[in-house]
Parts: structure tokens; sequence; C-alpha cells
């Protein structure tokens, strides 16, 4: 028999730690940051109880699977639409267990009276996204979506179908291609330290906004939106990597590339104890691996050769500093001058990832 409880965060944490083997590539997010995801209030897209939900679902008493639902109102204003959004979908390859999560998401959903369910879209501000489809036994990277295969199937046998299709990319910095620039006198790069970690992630909320403002489904970010996630890595941040691009003193650019934390986060099974320290030391002693989060131009600014610039620094950078792979998060299938800078980097595809969608009408 299944259960569905709602609201048990205890739980909802263990599930990925009772259903998914531990060599399988799933990295679970650190249990005091998921917490924080998951509270009205806390997390600045739920400043109420209304506007979201979470359900675990037991088989035996044993958590067998997972699922959030929610309404991204921002979002549902700016496009015109009227989705729920599904997140953390996790489950074990059980039809019961899943059809049970989905009818409650879609209950919920259809309760407020939104037409359509969407996902992965996992709560935060700079959302990981998609549903994994292909290349289940490659590792990721912080801040990518990884599932089994049986994930996808399960969505499908419910009566959700894929759609917007994204791939995200993994670079051998040995073999690297920086590309070719020369940027002028005007011009200067403004690494993030911390004594300047929060104006220049300020400068990078801007660029972002500015660069993604065309991008299907995005929505700007607030500042209190932005720094409830990006405010967290200061303290995993290398300011060897990451900074902002200038124009005459005027942020026109910008690249968030952080150490990759899927290691600490695995030897620690996501959570703090006495060994987590020497875990974090032993990591930062040995990481070899680096995620670029973001990079945006503005758009006043396109066109001008800035985006190979940026990337040139970025991977010099990376090798400088003895990293030796570079994971790129997900680039959707239309963004062509996007998948033809990584393409000419020398990047190679790492996983593929869909939307899935259901009608509720």
């Amino acid at each position: 028999m299944v259960e569905v409880i709602e609201r048990d965060f205890a739980s909802f944490f263990e599930v990925p730690f009772h259903i998914y083997g531990a060599k399988e590539p799933y990295v679970s997010p650190l249990k005091s940051d998921l917490k924080r995801f998951l509270e009205a209030g806390t997390n600045p897209l739920f400043p109420n109880d209304d506007v979201f939900t979470y359900f675990t679902a037991l088989r035996s008493n044993r958590p067998a699977g997972r699922i959030v639902v929610h309404e991204h109102v921002a979002s549902n204003t700016l496009h015109g639409t009227k989705r729920a959004s599904f997140g953390f979908f996790d489950c074990a390859n059980d039809a019961q267990v899943a059809q049970a999560l989905l009818d409650r998401a879609e209950a919920w959903a259809r309760a407020k009276g939104l037409d359509a369910l969407v996902g992965n879209f996992n709560l935060t501000a700079m959302q990981q996204m998609g549903v994994q489809t292909d290349h289940f036994d490659r590792a990721g990277y912080t801040d990518m979506v990884m599932n089994p295969p049986h994930i996808p199937d399960l969505l499908r046998e419910n009566g959700f179908v894929p759609f917007f299709p994204v791939t995200t990319f993994e670079l051998d910095l040995a073999q690297a291609k920086p590309p070719s620039s020369k940027l002028g006198p005007e011009y200067s790069f403004a690494p993030i330290k911390p004594k300047t970690f929060a104006a220049r992630m300020e400068e990078a909320r801007l660029v972002l906004n500015d660069g993604f403002s065309d991008n299907p489904m995005f929505v700007p970010l607030t500042a209190e939106e932005f720094t409830f996630q990006a405010g967290e890595m200061m303290k995993i941040m290398d300011p060897r990597l990451s900074a902002i691009l200038t124009q005459d003193d005027t942020p026109v650019g910008v690249v968030i590339c952080i150490p990759d934390l899927n290691g600490f986060l695995k030897a620690t099974r996501s959570r703090f104890s006495l060994m987590t320290p020497f875990h974090y030391l032993r990591y930062r002693l040995r990481r070899k691996r680096a995620v670029i989060i973001f990079y945006s131009v503005a758009k006043a600014s396109h066109g001008r050769g800035l985006m190979s610039a940026m990337l040139s620094r970025t991977l010099t950078q990376l090798r400088e500093a003895g990293y030796t792979q570079l994971g790129i998060t997900w680039i959707a299938d239309e963004n062509a001058a996007s998948l033809r800078m990584v393409s000419k980097i020398g990047a190679t595809p790492l996983h593929r990832l869909h939307l899935f969608r259901k009608d509720l009408t």
C-alpha cells in the first residue's frame, strides 16, 4: 500500500537515499539548503504556504518517492500562463508510487485553477530545470539535474509529454580551445572576491536579467531572489574563476564559475556531521572539476565578441588554477549562438534534458 504525506521534511529529504543506489550519479542538495528552499517566507519565491506544497510517498512506511508542486506567480503574470510547476520528482521504479505523487500534484494545481503541470523546476531563483533523458551513467556537476532512466518513463506513463529540449556540456580542459579574442582598453575584468562579493553579484544579476530578457520562460530575478541562492556561493567560490566584464566601469558581461561540489556532497551524504570538516578539507585539496553556472552579455553589447573574451579568460584561469574538467549547465536547442560557442571551445554534450508537461483541462 502507498501512503502519501504532506510537508514532512524529514521523510522528503531521505527519499533519494532509500531509492537510488550509492553508485548512481544522483547527488542530493545539502540538507540545510533543501530545508530553506521549502520554508515559506524564507524562500522569496514562496511568500506564503498558498503557492506551494510538497509530498512524500511511503511504501511499507519507507520513503519511496517525493514531489514539490508550486506556482511561480511572477512567471504566470509575465507570460500570460496558468501553469503549476513540479520539482524534485524523485521516485522508485514503482508505477503506483509515481501515480500517487503525480495525482496529488495535479489535484493541488487544479484546486488553484491552474491548467498545466510542468517540470522539473526545482524551486530556486536560478532554477535547476528539466528531466534527464539520456546518458544516465554519466556524472553531472553542481546545479545539474540528474535522475535514473525510469523517471521520464514514469512521467510518460502518467500522461506527461516532453518538450523544450536542452543539453548540458563537459569540457576536458587539457583539450580546450580558448576562442581568440581582443578587447579594447575600455574593457576590464573585475574578479568576484569576498570583499566585493555583494556589489559584484548585484552587477551579475542586472547583466543576467538584461542579457536573458528575451529567453523563453525567463523571469527577471529580484535582488532578494538572487541573493537567496547566490549568497551561498561566497562560501565556495574560487575568486580566480568568476568575473564581471566592464566597459568604462559599466558592467556589460558576467561569468559565474564555481568549483563542483558534487564529490563533497556525495561523501557527506549531503548533511553536516562531525566528519564534514575533514571531507571539506579533502575536497578543497583535491578539487579538479568546476562548473559554469551562467554567463551573460548585456543586450546592447551583443555581437562584439565579448562572450569569446569572457570564456577565453575563464578557460585560462581554470587551467592555471589546476582544474581539469569543466561542466556547463543547460543550453536550449534554440540558443544557436551559445551552442556554437561551446562547440568552438571543444565542449561535448554531457546530458540531454527535457521539460515534461501535462495539460489539466
